[in-house]
């Protein structure tokens, strides 16, 4: 049984999505949107779709099962509330809006419409993230007490210039943080239960943008933990993300999706370095060569549907990064200790 795919926007992001889908029997891409017609056309031809430039014909695609939103992360809410109104299953790039109050309204928009949603959050399904959330999980990192996330990246200045929308308030609704950093966010929310509260420092120190490229934040998590939060893009030449986390049984340390360092009282059977993981250059580069985690997300998407799986990243929590981000540049504007929302 075949499942249809439409593509919403034909940038880096939406060209990976295409990949990962014709990795797929399954799926079938349909449609592509993208109001550069010129783009959507070529796409369409060289992946066997139709091209369109007018958002509801798009919509009005058939046959057309679910949508992949790799649109400006200000337009995810108003699409995915679209899309899910005419019936379509909605599996969306992070972050799933730049506001809790949109994000929340796209959540209900699926809920209400009986339809799936899905956030494309590949950490989820990388071997090495996901044992060591079955290391946690077991206890064998013992009660948690520090944790320590580093995304020091680089983006060159014409990633911004290049772009109508990254780096503005109106469609990136942040910089460092809301759009790299999430991927981190997500990840530490994931594999340690929710923050309760942040408080942070946010400058624009090397990029023209409207937004933060510079992130630091200190964290208290509901468990008891503290953490701190680095985020940047305009770190040269950029460093793998690495996430460190220590308990009283030992420390885990990650880097990229790699498990590089496992020091820990009682070692699991799974707990030998194996130094497996992407090729994607995310450090330096926008490019997602390798499509594993969203081919991954994307099967995963397709059971879903099918109710044969449950979602890996749902829309309810991908609502949690959106309000740790938040809660981050609310402290950074007044100065003192903020809840993240919900």
């Amino acid at each position: 049984m075949a499942f249809y795919i439409g593509i919403v926007g034909t940038g880096n992001i939406s060209r990976t999505h295409l990949r990962a889908a014709a990795e797929l029997e399954d799926v079938k891409t349909a449609a592509i949107y993208g109001p550069r017609t010129e783009e959507a056309e070529e796409l369409a031809r060289e992946f066997g779709a139709t091209a369109y430039a007018d958002w509801n014909s798009f919509l009005d695609h058939r046959p057309m099962d679910f949508v992949a939103l790799g649109s400006p992360s200000g337009l995810h809410a108003r699409q995915g509330i679209d899309a899910a109104g005419r019936g379509l299953h909605v599996l969306t790039e992070k972050p799933i809006d730049i506001t809790v109050e949109r994000a929340g309204a796209l959540v209900q928009a699926c809920r209400q419409q009986d339809r799936k949603l899905g956030v494309f959050f590949q950490d989820r399904v990388k071997t090495d993230t996901l044992r060591l959330r079955s290391w946690i999980q077991k206890g064998l990192l013992g009660n948690i007490s520090l944790v320590s996330a580093q995304v020091r990246w680089y983006r060159p200045p014409e990633y911004y210039a290049q772009s109508d929308w990254r780096g503005t308030v109106a469609m990136d609704g942040g910089g460092a943080l809301m759009n790299q950093g999430v991927h981190t966010v997500d990840l530490m929310l994931w594999l340690l239960g929710p923050v309760r509260r942040v408080m942070a420092l946010t400058a624009t120190q090397l990029h023209r943008i409207e937004v933060e490229d510079t992130v630091a934040a200190l964290l208290e998590f509901e468990s008891g933990a503290l953490g701190t939060l680095e985020a940047s893009t305009a770190a040269f030449p950029g460093y793998p993300r690495r996430l460190a986390i220590s308990g009283s049984e030992g420390t885990v340390i990650l880097e990229h999706d790699r498990l590089t360092s496992v020091d820990l009282r009682t070692l699991p059977e799974d707990g030998r370095l194996e130094g497996k993981g992407d090729s994607n250059q995310s450090a330096s580069s926008a490019v997602v060569s390798d499509t594993s985690g969203h081919r991954l997300l994307l099967e995963n998407f397709v059971q879903a549907m099918q109710g044969k799986a449950a979602l890996c990243c749902s829309g309810q929590e991908a609502l949690s990064s959106v309000a740790l981000v938040r809660a981050v540049y609310e402290s950074a504007r007044s100065g003192g200790w903020v809840q993240p929302a919900g």
